[in-house]
């Protein structure tokens, strides 16, 4: 089976998982802060789904998180090393 995202974009993911953990909003809250269905935050969670950077910077706003928190840990060449 072909790989469709790299770690990177997983741990992408899950830093957006966490984030919206740690604001307090469940999926179907931030869904409906989007405008979209409950499936689509499920979805890019569980990297069944890209995102966009619209749809990204959309989510980061809805969370409330400066966008930075997320992409800053992935530019670090160490992060996600064992």
């Amino acid at each position: 089976m072909t790989q469709l995202h790299s770690e990177q974009y997983k741990r992408f993911a899950q830093a957006l998982r966490r984030a919206r953990e740690q604001a307090g909003i469940s999926q179907k809250g931030l869904a409906k802060k989007l405008g979209a269905e409950q499936y689509f935050v499920s979805k890019y969670e569980s990297c069944r789904r890209r995102l966009d950077v619209v749809e990204f910077l959309q989510i980061v706003v809805a969370i409330g998180v400066d966008y930075r928190t997320i992409l800053d840990p992935l530019a670090d060449p160490s992060e996600g090393e064992t």
